[in-house]
């Protein structure tokens, strides 16, 4: 009988470190304790991730995480449509939304600009963000991108882009620490920052 190359405990344990901030023992530990305790978790988690793999996609309009074409934000006629926020990842649309602060519309880059990793312009849809905001008749242009240096350069692309189309492109305060990613900052700061944007 043959022996498997992979241990089916090794792969997944490798598995769970593709996840972010999660290294070799968070890893074992998370294994053992989904195959040694909690087999019902497991399941649940597997069935989770493989109903998202298959339903979850890109809203057509801003690009977050949607079940449908359109997510409910983009088909929210309540929100302010002369308003657009400008974020790197669904993950810092979350953590906006959270905030109760800002009732307009967004796009997310799904990116930042990145020379080094060959991540340019293209990559993160700066064309359309262009034409969005041309034809849907945005006056405000809010960067909500991350404070690291190629947040900074994401931004000031963006507000270079848009300078000459007539839009008012705003920056959020720096009240959000230098360096940080969006997702990770707590509500209250977000919430004072965008309130005193620039």
């Amino acid at each position: 009988m043959a022996v498997p190359d992979v241990h089916p405990l090794d792969d997944l344990i490798q598995a769970l470190r593709r996840l972010p901030g999660v290294g070799v023992k968070s890893a074992q530990r998370m294994a053992y304790q989904l195959l040694q305790r909690d087999r019902e978790g497991a399941v649940q988690i597997a069935r989770a991730l493989d109903t998202a793999l298959q339903e979850v996609q890109h809203c057509a309009q801003c690009h977050t995480f949607t079940v449908g074409h359109l997510c409910a934000i983009c088909q929210d006629e309540g929100r302010d449509a002369a308003r657009l926020c400008v974020v790197e990842t669904p993950a810092d649309l979350a953590a906006m939304e959270r905030t109760g602060a800002y009732q307009g519309r967004y796009y997310v880059l799904m990116g930042r600009l990145s020379p080094l990793d060959g991540i340019g312009p293209r990559d993160i849809g700066l064309t359309e963000l262009l034409s969005r905001t041309v034809d849907d008749g945005v006056q405000e242009v809010i960067l909500a991108t991350s404070f690291t240096a190629e947040g900074e350069a994401t931004a000031h692309a963006i507000s270079e882009a848009l300078k000459s189309r007539g839009v008012h492109v705003t920056r959020l305060a720096r009240g959000v620490p230098i360096g940080s990613e969006l997702e990770y900052v707590d509500l209250g700061t977000i919430a004072h920052a965008l309130v005193d944007r620039r």
